[in-house]
């Protein structure tokens, strides 16, 4: 057997590294390393808890809206308040942009250059990966960027800027749309739906959003979605990475009248989410502590970087076991059933399942403009109380995002958040058990001489990681 260290990772958000057991040509263990420490968590303590708005959105340049709508619902439940029906509305369509956007860079900018490398040359389609998505330089590529950067109107619009806009508060959002913005909204959504017709699926978003197999998807041959499932058929890549079958999704999208995507755990079969059940596990992290619920856990790191741990990153964990997030996981909990039919896939479709999550987002963001009340109230006062506790549960693109605050004496006394890639990056927790991405990775195949395999890279790409959210 031998050990093979893969990172840092190229086009990955943050800081990435990889040791593998190698045994008999493929994959034997792994763990993931989040090497980079940053402390956000502890920069919280004794601030005004309003400080988290502005705060937590600089963890991340690419998920900033994430943060800020999870420590905006953080506040607004320790204040037990909530926002007023527009104001969620405005919010739900801020987040689903970011979202939409988030997926359509991770296909055509993270995930998609793999397939234009060197080592496919001699496939049936590998030069026309290399026209679409050499990186930096495919046809694909340019085409994405201009069409996220027209998306990001609605963003500019609503929330006056991108990343880090405090447009959402715990009472709603700051600013009224007017009649004549909704209208340019609905043409930029226009426009939106018109790339991912032509461009992205070849056909119109519902039929792609009707598939119920994974048989029908593998027939999908237009777009550049087809051109992935075509990859997809060729290389195995719906056995390549497979997890454990089990998700999790803080549900999507609060609103006035619920979640647009369901909340809940998936096992076998849906369940209530009980967030009694989530604790973080510091076994194999460089932290001080116990395993803890994140309302009272706690983020002290351990300088000496003592054995066993391997990792910042903490163990997060629901009813002891490893739990995956994602789009495929919101889809999974949601009832949909062509995710219902990849429950057991890997990268095949961990990918399928953010590409049939932009073609419902799309639908859904145009339903929010075309209901806006531009007449209503969009935000209401919400008074912070001194002494209280809060917890904020969104969707980000990568997966459950969770803020938990504790305010004593008008300041917040412990800040803890348990990020998408947290749950799916996590090192081993006490009993031994892997997280996610290390799961996933056992069995990976890899070629004589590969330093930096590309099976490996595939696996890691599918869950869309992003390190700088990890360990905060």
């Amino acid at each position: 057997m031998s050990e093979l260290i893969v990172g840092p990772f190229n086009r990955v958000e943050g800081d990435l590294e990889v040791r593998l057991d190698i045994a008999d040509g493929r994959v034997r263990e792994a763990r993931a390393n989040s090497p980079l420490y940053r402390g956000f968590e502890v920069m919280m303590q004794g601030k005004d808890p309003r400080d988290a708005l502005t705060i937590t959105p600089r963890i991340c340049g690419i998920c900033s809206i994430s943060q800020s709508a999870a420590a905006a619902f953080a506040l607004a439940d320790a204040a037990g308040a909530e926002m007023v029906p527009m104001g969620a509305q405005v919010a739900a369509l801020l987040h689903a942009a970011e979202n939409a956007g988030d997926h359509l860079t991770h296909f055509n900018l993270f995930f998609m250059p793999d397939f234009a490398r060197d080592g496919y040359a001699g496939r049936d389609w590998h030069a026309r990966a290399v026209e679409r998505f050499t990186a930096g330089a495919g046809s694909a590529v340019r085409r994405s960027v201009e069409a996220r950067a027209e998306l990001f109107h609605i963003v500019g619009t609503l929330g006056g800027k991108w990343p880090h806009t405090l447009a959402i508060q715990p009472g709603g959002v700051t600013r009224t749309p007017t009649a004549s913005e909704k209208v340019r909204m609905r043409a930029t959504l226009r426009g939106f739906r018109r790339y991912l017709e032509e461009v992205m699926f070849g056909a119109p978003l519902e039929d792609f959003a009707a598939l119920e197999s994974v048989e029908a998807l593998l027939r999908w041959n237009t777009g550049d979605a087809g051109l992935f499932f075509e990859i997809a058929a060729d290389l195995g890549l719906a056995e390549m990475g497979r997890g454990s079958g089990r998700y999790l999704s803080f549900g999507a999208y609060p609103l006035a009248g619920g979640r647009a995507m369901a909340q809940g755990v998936f096992d076998g079969s849906v369940a209530p989410l009980d967030t009694a059940r989530i604790t973080e596990d510091v076994s194999h992290a460089w932290m001080i502590g116990d395993t803890a619920h994140p309302e009272e856990g706690r983020t002290m790191p351990d300088e000496d970087m003592t054995d066993p741990a391997y990792s910042w990153c903490k163990a997060p964990r629901y009813g002891g076991a490893a739990f995956e997030t994602g789009a495929l996981a919101r889809q999974v909990v949601d009832g949909h059933p062509l995710a219902r039919a990849l429950v057991d896939g890997g990268v095949l479709a961990r990918v399928a399942g953010r590409l049939l999550e932009l073609a419902r987002l799309q639908t859904m963001m145009e339903h929010w403009v075309d209901t806006l009340d531009t007449d209503a109230r969009f935000m209401v006062p919400v008074t912070i109380p001194r002494e209280g506790r809060g917890v904020g549960l969104v969707e980000a693109a990568r997966g459950a995002l969770g803020h938990w605050v504790r305010i004593e004496g008008g300041v917040i006394a412990n800040y803890q958040i348990v990020a998408p890639t947290t749950w799916n990056f996590s090192p081993r927790d006490a009993g031994g058990v892997p997280g996610p991405l290390e799961a996933a990775l056992v069995g990976a195949p890899l070629s004589e001489g590969e330093q930096t395999p590309l099976s490996v890279q595939h696996i890691v790409r599918s869950f869309d990681p992003c390190m700088v959210c990890t360990v905060h």
